[in-house]
């Protein structure tokens, strides 16, 4: 599993590089295109619950600040300093200085590209490219929607420090990814290995920490990013402490091969592991219902499996 930004780690540099490329990219080129309805799907009581789960899980952490407890921005010192002091961005209902004036498309165009209304990518920010249109439409929901972390909150998103390396990588121009086919729905918890695949990949992006590194992940097709779901990649925790994301294919000795199901949901919602206590960055994923465990679960059971053992298992990682 993944915090969003779900999108800590020694290895983030080499993430950030490509996004600076993307954003030289853009700026030549124009904020990219994808395959989204002309209009968003309209707030409803049941999106916004929806909305609001999908945030605290994918977005406060790094949204949330300390100090005005909305989602205003903070300081990211959890993304490393080699380009600088990056700051994550206010995304309050503020007219000025939120997302208070931005379209429902625009806010889906920023979740599905990292792009805002400018065309300017957010460094730091991932791209949720296979967010179905249901979960796109709720969390857009949930951001207008009267809550205390969404209150306007008159506070500027501080300026991106980039370092002398970051700006000289902003020209360098790297191939964005091209739009992808996004479900309009997530597959329903009847068909458990395609809802949990969704998971995956597109709502929770597992395979994006839990892949070998975020530097070779494939966004237009992360079953194919190297080492899937296999771990290894450096990560930092909140206390800038490195930590190796886990094997989580179904490989008996390194992997989660020797789990029962019900040790994943309690390592999945607690931290709890049948080895101990789970390190950060791994959140605790406490809202899952049984229905999305299970469908995690299902998919995982179908994944290649990988042997690469790592040290939350108490075992040193293959070099």
């Amino acid at each position: 599993m993944k915090k969003p930004l779900h999108i800590l780690g020694l290895v983030l540099g080499m993430l950030l590089l490509a996004v600076a490329g993307f954003a030289a990219l853009i700026k030549e080129r124009g904020s990219p295109t994808q395959q989204a309805p002309t209009a968003v799907r309209p707030s409803t009581p049941k999106r916004v619950l929806q909305g609001e789960k999908i945030v605290a899980l994918m977005c406060v952490h790094c949204h949330q600040n300390p100090s005005t407890k909305t989602l205003s921005g903070r300081p990211m010192p959890d993304l490393g300093t080699d380009l600088g002091n990056l700051h994550s961005a206010n995304i309050t209902k503020h007219p000025q200085f939120g997302i208070g004036q931005w379209t429902d498309q625009q806010v889906v165009t920023l979740l599905r590209t990292g792009a805002g209304p400018d065309g300017r990518p957010r460094l730091g920010m991932p791209r949720f490219a296979y967010l179905s249109d249901e979960d796109a439409a709720s969390i857009v929901a949930f951001l207008r929607a009267d809550n205390p972390l969404t209150r306007a909150t008159a506070q500027a998103s501080q300026p991106q420090k980039l370092s002398p390396l970051a700006k000289s990588l902003m020209t360098t121009a790297l191939k964005p990814i091209p739009p992808v086919k996004h479900l309009a729905d997530a597959p329903p918890a009847s068909k458990p290995v395609a809802l949990g695949r969704y998971l995956v990949i597109a709502r929770y992006q597992c395979y994006f920490c839990h892949s070998k590194s975020i530097n070779t992940n494939n966004e237009s097709n992360p079953e194919l990013s190297k080492g899937y779901l296999g771990g290894g990649d450096k990560l930092l925790d909140d206390d800038l402490q490195v930590r190796i994301s886990r094997n989580i294919t179904m490989d008996p000795n390194t992997g989660l091969g020797k789990w029962s199901e019900e040790q994943f949901s309690k390592a999945v919602k607690f931290g709890m592991a049948p080895s101990g206590i789970l390190h950060g960055p791994m959140p605790k994923f406490s809202t899952l219902t049984d229905e999305e465990v299970h469908a995690l679960w299902a998919y995982l059971k179908t994944v290649p499996k990988i042997k690469n053992a790592t040290p939350e298992d108490g075992v040193v990682p293959n070099k």
